[in-house]
C-alpha cells in the first residue's frame, strides 16, 4: 500500500477514506491521529493492527461539535455541556456512558466511551464531511513518541494507512486531557492541554487517577488511552530527573556518560558539552515544553545515544501533562534531585 499525502484542501478525499472503512492520518491541535470510522468494527480493528496496539486499550471518538454527543452517549450530565461550552473545540476528552451503536472494539468492552471535539478546523471539516465519528488514537506505532507533524506520522505509518492529511505542526503537542464524568467526583484519567486547575474551575473537586502518577498494576482495566502501558518511549531508556532546575541539571551533569542524550530547559543546554542535547524551552514555559517534548524524544532515535536524561517541569498547569508523558516514556524511572545529597 502506498500512503497518499493529502493537503487541507483535500477534505472530500479524506472524508471518503473514513466512509469507505480506510485508515486516515488526521491533524489535530494535540497530536496527529490515526483515524477510522468509529462505527465500523472492521475499520477500528485495522487501527489496532497498524499500531500494534493492545486490544484492551480503549479509543476516543472524535466529533465535529457537541451536538453529536447524544447520538453516541446516554445520560449525558449537565457538566459535559458545561465543559463543552468552555473547552470545545479543544484538547479535552470526556468519558461518558455509551450507546449501543458504539462498537466494543472502540471501548475495549467498557460501557463508557471517550468523546472529543478537536480544535483543528481541517479535522472538524473532515468529520463533518464524512458524517461519522472517527476513532483515533495517536498516529504512532504503539509505545513510541506521539507524532506532532505529518512527517513524524509517516515515519511509523507509511504503507500501513491509506492516506494522511498534512495540517501543519500541532499547536498543543501532547494528547488531550481525559476526564471521567461517570465517576463522582469527576476523575482526571490523563492530563493534557486542558489543565486540572481549569477543570476544577468548571467542575469543582476533581480526583486524579493514580495511573497519572504511577504505572497501572497487573489486572487493572484502563478506562482511557495511555493509562496502562509504557508509552511515548524512544529506543534508548529514559531517566527523568525532577526538582529545582539548577539541581536537576547538576544531577544530570554529574551522571552523564559520553553516549548520553539530554532533554533540558534552554538555560541549561551548555551544561552538557559533548552530548546530544534537545532543549525544550525556558524552564518556566511549560506550554512550550508540551509542544516540543515528543519532538525531542523522537530526535534521539536518529542518534547513537544509549541513555537519555530528562529534566522535568513542575506538575502545575500543563506541566502535569509534560511530566506524565516523560514519566511514562521512562517507565516511571524517576530521580528527585531535591532529595539527593
Amino acid at each position: 500500500m502506498k500512503t497518499r499525502q493529502l493537503t487541507p484542501e483535500d477534505v472530500p478525499a479524506a472524508a471518503a477514506v473514513l466512509r469507505s472503512g480506510g485508515l486516515l492520518g488526521i491533524p489535530t491541535e494535540t497530536v496527529y491521529g490515526l483515524g477510522a470510522n468509529g462505527l465500523d468494527p472492521a475499520a477500528v480493528a485495522a487501527i489496532f493492527r497498524a499500531k500494534g496496539r493492545p486490544q484492551d486499550n480503549p479509543l476516543i471518538l472524535h466529533i465535529p461539535c457537541a451536538d453529536w454527543l447524544e447520538q453516541y452517549c446516554v445520560q449525558v450530565p449537565p457538566s459535559a455541556y458545561a465543559l463543552a461550552e468552555r473547552f470545545w473545540p479543544g484538547p479535552l476528552t470526556m468519558v461518558l456512558r455509551r450507546r449501543a451503536i458504539v462498537p466494543d472494539a472502540v471501548t475495549a468492552g467498557l460501557d463508557t466511551v471517550g468523546m472529543r471535539c478537536p480544535a483543528h478546523p481541517v479535522c472538524r471539516a473532515i468529520l463533518s464531511a464524512a458524517g461519522v465519528p472517527a476513532a483515533a488514537p495517536s498516529g504512532n506505532t504503539s509505545g513510541r513518541p506521539s507524532p506532532t507533524t505529518a512527517a513524524h506520522m509517516l515515519e511509523d505509518m507509511e504503507g500501513k494507512i491509506d492516506a494522511i492529511v498534512d495540517g501543519g505542526p500541532c499547536q498543543v503537542g501532547v494528547e488531550s486531557t481525559i476526564v471521567d464524568l461517570t465517576a463522582a467526583p469527576p476523575r482526571l484519567l490523563r492530563p493534557g492541554g486542558v489543565t486540572l486547575e481549569q477543570l476544577q474551575q468548571v467542575l469543582g473537586p476533581v480526583a486524579v487517577d493514580p495511573a497519572v502518577l504511577r504505572l497501572m498494576r497487573a489486572g487493572e482495566q484502563p478506562k482511557a488511552p495511555g493509562m496502562k502501558y509504557r508509552h511515548y518511549a524512544p529506543k534508548a531508556p529514559v531517566t527523568v530527573v525532577r526538582g529545582e532546575p539548577g539541581r536537576s541539571a547538576a544531577y544530570i551533569a554529574a551522571h552523564l556518560t559520553a553516549d548520553s542524550g539530554v532533554i533540558c530547559f534552554d538555560e541549561y543546554r551548555d551544561r552538557f558539552p559533548g552530548c546530544n542535547v534537545e532543549a525544550i524551552g525556558p524552564a518556566g514555559e511549560a506550554a512550550e515544553h508540551a509542544r516540543r517534548v515528543f519532538d525531542a524524544l523522537r530526535a534521539f532515535d536518529r542518534t547513537p545515544v544509549t541513555r537519555i536524561w530528562a529534566q522535568c517541569p513542575p506538575v502545575e498547569g500543563i506541566g502535569l501533562a509534560v511530566s506524565n508523558r516523560l514519566n511514562k516514556a521512562a517507565g516511571f524511572h524517576i530521580v528527585d534531585a531535591d532529595l539527593e545529597e
